[in-house]
């Protein structure tokens, strides 16, 4: 791959970004695809891979601030002209280029103090046999919704996140081993003299990585990874689409470079009775008419297995909220958040009235006469 080639790229499109995007969508769009196309998911799928490869590179450069700044000064320039080949043969630097040298004799730089752009953008993005930091791994684990609560410790699983034990790393078949690239002796860059001053790209041979797979490794598809399994530690109180990062758990670096982190989405199961709103746990609470009319002492279930006993005011309506201080979920710093009691006023069908019962409500509405609309129908003169 030519340095043209890198430039001509469009690590935005190939994120389905566009290119004024903040850092964040950039990290969104490139783990959505991650997910999609990783070869984990997609074993013998030349085409995914190939997605991968190509998502994987527009990431590096666009997730680094000062890369993604030269990158779009490099392409910038290329677009008017003003990058090598750009125009015409080798050496054309397009217009306001000439000889190089400026009035006072000595050599300048032709980008106009953008020399080193070109050096650091290219040989970063293929950085040849210098030791790589590992890539960030995400996954999902689900836990239960009482679970969320206490804390727990769960397995998940991490695709590529291990060393292939077939291969032992090297991502070649058993009884084969890379080889090292003929073009670049290893070193995955090539330099070229253009116009005066030399340029460092990827080698097109071995795509920057100083060796060649002839003969992939068929269970890890020659990546040298395999997926493995995680214990971690789930805190009390985690959240649904909580993200939780570990470091250092991520895939392995290369050639000697750090571990990438790992980081864990949790989902939570709903819960067929209670729901959650922040750290407060929140319950329906059915009632009869008499006693939201009356007041009574009631009962409400608890996640712990023992009832909870709530006071009911007399004259409560449906969908009067009652709080239960600290029965709710913990709190990162300690202490529990509270348990939100909404009351709802059961009311019977005709069908499930006894006479005795009819009679008596029947009585009831003769003893307790008017109409509750009044208010409201007499607020818009309709009274």
């Amino acid at each position: 791959m030519s340095v043209r080639d890198m430039v001509e790229k469009d690590y935005y499109a190939a994120l389905g970004v566009p290119k004024d995007a903040p850092a964040a969508d950039i990290k969104k769009a490139y783990r959505k695809l991650a997910r999609e196309l990783h070869p984990d998911k997609n074993p013998g799928d030349p085409k995914a891979e190939a997605r991968f490869k190509e998502i994987s590179e527009a990431y590096d450069v666009l997730s680094d601030e000062r890369r993604r700044r030269e990158y779009d000064e490099a392409r910038a320039l290329f677009k008017s002209g003003r990058f090598p080949g750009a125009g015409g043969g080798p050496g054309d630097f397009g217009p306001g280029f000439g000889t190089g040298y400026g009035p006072s004799g000595f050599a300048e730089d032709p980008f106009g103090g953008l020399g080193g752009i070109f050096d650091n953008l290219f040989q970063r993005a293929s950085p040849g046999r210098a030791p790589r930091r590992g890539q960030d791994i995400e996954t999902e684990v689900t836990i239960p919704f009482e679970k969320a609560l206490t804390g727990l410790e769960a397995t998940v699983r991490i695709p590529g996140a291990a060393t292939c034990p077939t291969c032992n790393g090297t991502a070649a078949r058993r009884g084969t081993a890379p080889r090292t690239c003929p073009i670049c002796r290893g070193l995955g860059v090539i330099s070229r003299s253009q116009g005066g001053f030399a340029l460092s790209e990827p080698c097109r041979e071995c795509r920057g990585k100083g060796s060649i797979i002839d003969h992939p490794c068929p269970d890890c598809h020659g990546t040298g990874r395999r997926e493995r399994e995680q214990r971690i530690r789930i805190p009390a109180g985690v959240a649904d689409g909580q993200r939780l990062k570990v470091r250092g758990r991520g895939s392995p670096g290369e050639r000697g470079g750090p571990p990438g982190d790992l980081e864990v989405l949790v989902r939570v199961q709903p819960h067929p009775v209670f729901g959650r709103e922040g750290h407060n746990l929140t319950i329906t609470l059915p009632v009869t008419f008499t006693e939201a009319t009356l007041g009574a002492s009631v009962r409400v279930p608890t996640l712990d297995g023992a009832p909870l006993t709530v006071k009911v005011p007399p004259g409560t309506s449906s969908g009067r909220r009652l709080r239960a201080k600290g029965r709710g979920v913990p709190k990162p710093g300690g202490g529990n958040g509270d348990l939100i009691v909404t009351v709802e006023v059961t009311v019977p069908k005709p069908s499930e009235l006894s006479p005795k019962a009819r009679t008596a409500l029947q009585e009831f509405a003769a003893a307790h006469p008017g109409d509750p609309r009044e208010p409201l129908l007499a607020q818009l003169g309709q009274a």
